[in-house]
């Protein structure tokens, strides 16, 4: 009996210390997943919006965050301000492109090489990753490998590379090929994706599918859903950039999923160069609204704001300031022509000046960020009309004489109040005047006013008729 209940109680004691005992990696619990959905253009209010996304996620000690992504491209540094967050951040980051029919191009795919975990949706595709700068591609020039079925590696070594490089023309474009191609190449090489893809994707502007992706390496899964995804990857072993490593424990894990607020739609609306083009227009108009009808104050404080907000706009995207100037000038040309005779030259010059700074306004050709021809020039005529009709009816006003104030009291009528040795006073229009006279005045009289000499007005008398009295004094 006794030999029995040692064992029952080092049986217990085997229990209670399974009990204590820490839960191995792969039995952890589930932690929060937060999936942050990215729709279109790589901007400003993307990067802010998947900033915060990150800073959420570390708030609420998620376990895993996933980008479902669908998106044409964007703003390089846009991008750039986005890797770098997800390679600074201590939970891994998952991008997936979906849902079907998605993409991942451009910017995009620079993002997918940078995540702990790339993954696609069937019926979608990644790449076209070569940058564009203004202007686009130098006329008829094609990529390499367009001309022969060997992409261009039929040549060796020297002969090769050296061509290629003479044939670009543009140094400036060849630098920032080379500089995009160095950067995707190191990302591919830091997550373990092919890197030849990678070259490929920036200087031929290749492009693969989920599943010719998953084949060659560049992703490292496909999954139907969100769900799907999640199962996959639970139990997976992740590296984090500041070498720790990370057990997945994702199935069944809860999904916090976060969209775009206020915040974010008014970054996005922002960073459009026609929204904040427009907004310019309308400062400069504001502003010429108050300097010629000075005293209202609303048109110049509108004005003021709607500039400012511009300049700041402007500071979120690549802008060439060369062309705000033009079209600061052009729009100050515009104005010039409601003042100044010059036939129409000012006013031609400033439509000239300010198409020409339209186009030159963007320093890029991504997908979103550029201004159509059709919207700068139907923007200068509206300005122009606008400008020369407001201007216009400015100057006829300032012709005008004036209906207020001392000037006005001239050909006023009035009558005598006083009339005594000490002076005589008249009522003219509602105030009593000292006034003079060459004619001797008496109360009753009716006066008008023919001068304004300090505070006395000169007055002659008027008779029945209206008149000037032909009296002649005593």
């Amino acid at each position: 009996m006794r030999v029995l209940s040692h064992r029952l109680v080092a049986l217990l004691l085997l229990l209670f210390g399974l009990g204590l005992a820490p839960a191995t990696p792969g039995a952890e619990a589930p932690k929060q997943v937060v999936a942050l959905r990215v729709d279109g253009i790589i901007g400003p209010a993307t990067s802010d919006f998947i900033r915060r996304g990150l800073d959420k996620a570390r708030a609420a000690n998620a376990g895993l965050v996933v980008i479902e992504m669908d998106t044409p491209g964007g703003l390089d540094a846009s991008m750039r301000v986005i890797i770098r967050d997800i390679l600074a951040s201590p939970i891994p980051v998952a991008t997936y492109v979906s849902p079907g029919g998605a993409r991942a191009a451009s910017a995009g795919t620079y993002i997918l090489y940078a995540s702990h975990i790339a993954a696609m949706a069937p019926a979608t595709n990644l790449g076209a990753a070569t940058p564009v700068a203004i202007g686009g591609p130098g006329g008829g020039e094609k990529p390499p490998g367009a001309d022969g079925a060997d992409g261009g590696a039929g040549k060796s070594g020297e002969d090769a590379s050296e061509p290629k490089r003479a044939g670009r023309g543009d140094a400036m474009k060849a630098k920032i090929e080379n500089d995009a191609a160095a950067y995707l190449r190191s990302l591919a090489q830091l997550r373990g994706r092919n890197p030849d893809f990678a070259e490929r994707a920036v200087r031929e502007a290749a492009s693969l599918s989920a599943d010719e992706a998953l084949k060659a390496g560049v992703i490292d899964l496909v999954a139907s859903d969100l769900k799907d995804l999640l199962g996959r990857l639970d139990g997976r072993e992740v590296t984090l950039d500041s070498g720790n490593k990370v057990r997945l424990a994702t199935a069944g894990a809860d999904v916090r999923r976060l969209t775009p607020d206020w915040r974010t739609g008014i970054l996005a609306l922002l960073s459009n160069p026609q929204f904040a083009l427009v907004l310019m227009m309308i400062g400069i108009y504001g502003l010429f609204f108050e300097f010629t009808s000075p005293g209202f104050g609303v048109p110049g404080v509108a004005g003021l704001i709607c500039l400012l907000i511009a300049l700041y706009a402007f500071q979120l995207l690549p802008v060439n300031w060369a062309g705000v100037a033009l079209i600061a000038i052009g729009a100050t040309l515009m104005l010039a022509e409601a003042f100044l005779p010059s036939f129409g030259a000012l006013g031609i010059g400033g439509i000239i000046a300010f198409v020409v700074g339209g186009l030159f306004l963007m320093d890029t050709d991504a997908p979103g960020f550029g201004i159509p021809l059709p919207f700068i020039a139907g923007l200068a005529l509206v300005s122009a009309a606008l400008i020369l009709a407001v201007g216009g009816l400015a100057a006829g006003s300032r012709r005008r004489a004036v209906v207020s104030g001392r000037e006005a009291l001239i050909g006023s009528v009035g009558v005598v109040t006083v009339a005594t040795a000490d002076g005589t006073w008249a009522q003219v229009q509602g105030e009593s005047w000292h006034v003079a006279a060459i004619e001797p005045l008496a109360p009753g009289d009716r006066v008008r006013v023919t001068g304004l000499s300090g505070l006395t007005l000169q007055v002659e008398p008027l008779a029945a008729d209206g008149r000037a009295s032909k009296r002649s004094s005593p």
